[in-house]
């Protein structure tokens, strides 16, 4: 009974369509930018792979060539 006693909601009105986006130019100068920084990455990355001694498997250094401790061999 509830329905019988409640206005009915207004229309909506339209959905406007959404703006067209800005082409996408880059200039020579940006497209340099982006060279530099990626080369930055890239030249970081190189580095921090040459500090990982492992792998999944685990160490894999030979026996001979570890190096002898103080207490051991």
């Amino acid at each position: 009974m509830g329905s019988i006693f409640k206005p009915k909601p207004p229309a909506l009105p339209p959905v406007q369509p959404a703006p067209e986006p800005p082409p996408a130019e880059v200039t020579p100068e940006e497209k340099e930018e982006i060279a530099k920084e990626q080369a930055a990455v890239e030249r970081r990355r190189r580095g921090r792979k040459s500090t990982i001694l492992t792998t999944p498997l685990g160490v894999q250094e030979d026996e001979d060539s570890k190096l002898e401790t103080l207490l051991g061999k």
